[in-house]
């Protein structure tokens, strides 16, 4: 069962996107990605088509816009 936080996904910020599922463990294992990681990208469906970004893997994953939603614009 996957399991994503801001923390693990984190390691996918820099991955070459659009990328397919073994694509993107090489990427993983490459920068030394906790093994986390390395088991939610094994979960994956091998799809024909390439992940276009993080929110095709883990479709909560919350926007910079979901870390200030609670900030005026007095508070930058």
């Amino acid at each position: 069962m996957m399991i994503w936080t801001v923390e693990l996904a984190a390691f996918l910020d820099d991955a070459p996107w659009p990328a397919k599922r073994d694509e993107l463990l090489e990427y993983a294992d490459r920068i030394g990605a906790p093994y986390e990681v390395i088991q939610n990208l094994s979960e994956l469906e091998d799809a024909e088509e390439p992940y276009e970004s993080i929110e095709d893997i883990w479709p909560d994953y919350p926007s910079e816009e979901d870390f200030f939603y609670n900030l005026d614009d007095d508070d930058y």
